[in-house]
């Protein structure tokens, strides 16, 4: 049974809120389930990956390299696994869930690279984080796929909302556009299930009810729901 789902995307394409209702969804199907959402912000494994996104390393994405960033988010996940969450993986009855995972750097961290050089990160990132850190693989990658448009209004409107300043990732729509492009190569070489979050006109963000329903369905067929 496949039983690792990791939802991943663009910033402010409702990648929380689908784990949420997922996470629900299953336990209502009466699965023990496990969340996992990193960045661990609340935990002393994401001091680099805060530092970086609160722009104390440089004020654009690109003042850190890809492969600098990349350790950053991967130190965290291998911490978080080893002190956390590796009791849950070995658990043959838990549903792991993760909003962002290593999927997260094949998305940000490839966009700040020359497309010649996507595939050479790309092998680099899964086995350093799957092999070397013997970090577990998902079994399904579900990549919410949102044009950079959409995703700025998003972020935008959750800032107003929130009052939360926008970390370096958020502020930067350049990079943002760049990282969907890296995030749309990244979906048809790795084999991840696309989810369109966009309307049929592209213009505005389709319900979160709409989404969910996709993400049910392949969940449920690989779980032989």
């Amino acid at each position: 049974m496949k039983k690792f789902f990791a939802i991943d995307g663009l910033d402010g394409s409702g990648k929380h809120t689908q784990y949420e209702l997922l996470a629900d969804y299953l336990t209502g199907r009466g699965l023990r389930v496990r969340k996992l959402d990193f960045p661990a912000y609340s935990s002393d494994s994401s001091f680099f990956v805060r530092m970086y996104l609160e722009g104390r390393l440089g004020a654009s994405p690109d003042d850190t390299n890809a492969y600098a960033a990349s350790m950053f988010f991967a130190a965290d996940r291998y911490v978080s696994f080893v002190t956390d969450w590796k009791k849950d993986f070995l658990d043959p009855d838990t549903v792991l869930i993760a909003d962002r995972y290593t999927t997260a750097n094949a998305i940000h961290q490839l966009s700040k690279l020359p497309r010649s050089e996507w595939d050479g990160f790309l092998h680099w990132l899964f086995d350093f984080e799957y092999d070397k850190l013997s970090l577990p693989s998902p079994d399904t990658v579900i990549f919410l796929e949102l044009p950079p448009e959409i995703s700025l209004s998003m972020i935008e409107s959750r800032s107003k909302d929130t009052g939360r300043a926008r970390d370096i990732h958020e502020s930067d729509g350049d990079f943002l556009r760049r990282s969907y492009e890296a995030g749309k190569y990244a979906c048809g070489a790795l084999g991840w299930v696309p989810v369109n979050c966009a309307d049929k006109k592209g213009a505005a963000m389709r319900t979160r009810g709409e989404i969910f329903d996709d993400i049910r369905k392949i969940v449920d067929d690989a779980l032989g729901l």
